[in-house]
């Protein structure tokens, strides 16, 4: 059984919650969701420019889990654009702490 995940802190959340290949109806795309803490971890490293031992510590994770994250994110997103796949931002069934 694996560990519990331990709360992180989400300081945004974003007011679009989907993006779409245009010309093409949501029926016929798969969607990739992208998690808010990923979307935290985008914001901190790439929007604001932060090196990963400091966005870690503003998310109250590790730096390895803040990377693993980045990556899983990032992986995410080009997974969605090389494939034609929609984006869904966020996922609020989870428990987060904000702040």
């Amino acid at each position: 059984m694996p560990r519990p995940r331990c709360p992180r802190r989400i300081c945004y959340r974003p007011d679009v919650m989907y993006f779409k290949p245009r010309g093409v109806s949501m029926s016929e795309l798969e969607e990739i969701l992208v998690e808010e803490d990923e979307i935290e971890a985008l914001r901190l490293s790439d929007v604001d420019g932060l090196d990963q031992t400091s966005a870690a510590k503003r998310m109250k994770i590790s730096q390895p889990t803040f990377a693993r994250i980045l990556a899983s994110a990032r992986n995410k997103l080009a997974s969605a654009i090389v494939n034609g796949s929609a984006i869904r931002l966020g996922d609020s069934s989870k428990e987060k702490v904000s702040n």
